[in-house]
């Protein structure tokens, strides 16, 4: 009879591999179960796509456009969320965000501040595509993505990030910030490599507010990229002093019609009108060699939603035109009947705030979703730089801090 004996040293070192694999097994069953993972949280009915799916392309449907794009501003949520905790590449959260959809990450943009990932660049990951026999990208598909998250209440990036809130909030502008100068050099950048016809910027509440502006400014300077704003802010004090000053000077004028005036008042007024108008003209010279500059060539898309107070002023239904449609399900610039927007708007009653502000509403399919058919004034006043004359160089002013 033999006896066969074991190692204890072995049976030791094969004990401590099996507990490192039941390890393993529990990290991936926690992101499995987490509720930002993909499958958990993400849009349900397409969390299995094939290569029919991607052929046949649902890139031309807004809808689905819409809901990736949705999808990778939570990638960038996730990506700093995943940085905080640690977290390795077998349970990290974001991933599962943009590997669906057959995408790769090849930048993250980083907040000198604080360290706190705010960005990512999201390439078409041809590879991938092609391990799944998809030859070719999509007809609509952006070869690149500027995913910028927003706000997150946690307390390694919640200073900077109220921080640039309340930037916004008192002066209506984010270009101060250290995230505007990022964005706006990584956007030129890869406008520069791969045409800005193939990019697009995204971002959802403080990240749409720099998506909407660093947009703006490559627009003045002709180069127009696909922009996708989800919840945009709109409430600002900047913006109530100008409205209060409007209507105090609109005051202002009924007082001073009504008041007697003696003709040498009369001719003053006259020679300061002329003097106005021609003012007025000078600034427009420059645009008159170039008539057409940026009127109609960027139309960013707007998603709010009307029980987000947030956003909810960009669907002011007080249209520029004295309440008359000026286009089809569309908003138009001021004076000049060309598309400056397309706003499209949840208006379901009695939701919460958090609801209302959060991202999920844009995959979830649930909401009712319309296209606004007015003119939005918000729109035409963040907008109309775009139809006025101005040096590109004036909008880099503003040193980051």
């Amino acid at each position: 009879m033999s006896i066969e004996e074991t190692n204890p040293v072995i049976k030791e070192e094969e004990a401590e591999a099996e507990e490192g694999k039941g390890g393993a097994v529990l990290v991936e069953q926690e992101a499995a179960h987490h509720p930002y993972a993909f499958h958990v949280s993400g849009p349900r009915n397409l969390a299995n796509l094939n290569w029919r799916d991607l052929i046949s392309s649902s890139w031309k449907d807004a809808n689905y456009k819409r809901t990736v794009i949705a999808c990778f501003i939570q990638a960038v949520y996730l990506l700093e969320l995943d940085r905080q905790e640690n977290k390795t590449q077998e349970n990290a959260l974001a991933p599962n965000w943009w590997i669906p959809f057959k995408y790769k990450l090849t930048q993250t943009l980083i907040d000198e501040r604080d360290g706190s990932i705010f960005g990512a660049i999201l390439e078409w990951d041809r590879s991938a595509a092609m391990a799944d026999l998809v030859l070719m990208r999509p007809s609509g598909a952006p070869r690149a993505v500027l995913a910028l998250r927003g706000t997150l209440l946690k307390s390694p990036t919640m200073r900077r990030d109220i921080e640039d809130d309340l930037r916004f909030l008192a002066w209506e502008s984010l270009k101060g910030s250290v995230r505007f100068k990022v964005a706006l050099e990584v956007l030129k950048s890869v406008s520069d490599a791969y045409g800005s016809s193939n990019v697009c910027v995204a971002g959802h509440s403080l990240g749409a507010g720099f998506a909407l502006q660093v947009g703006k400014v490559l627009a003045k300077e002709g180069v127009y990229v696909e922009t996708h704003l989800f919840n945009p802010p709109s409430v600002s004090i900047a913006m109530s002093l100008r409205n209060i000053g409007e209507k105090a000077e609109l005051a202002w004028k009924r007082v001073k019609s009504m008041l007697p005036s003696s003709r040498e008042e009369a001719a003053h007024d006259s020679i300061d009108g002329d003097n106005k108008s021609l003012k007025s003209w000078i600034p427009r010279l420059p645009s008159l060699k170039n008539p057409g500059f940026g009127v109609g060539k960027w139309v960013p898309h707007l998603y709010v939603n009307n029980s987000d107070y947030i956003c909810c002023s960009y669907n002011d239904t007080k249209s520029t035109s004295g309440g008359k449609d000026d286009g089809d399900k569309e908003n138009v610039g001021p004076a000049n009947s060309q598309v400056a927007a397309k706003l499209f708007v949840v208006t379901k009653e009695k939701q919460k705030f958090h609801e209302a502000h959060g991202l999920e509403q844009w995959w979830s399919g649930d909401a009712p979703l319309q296209q606004a058919i007015h003119s939005s004034k918000l729109i035409s006043r963040q907008l109309k730089s775009l139809y006025t004359s101005g040096a590109p160089s004036e909008v880099m002013q503003g040193k980051p801090r």
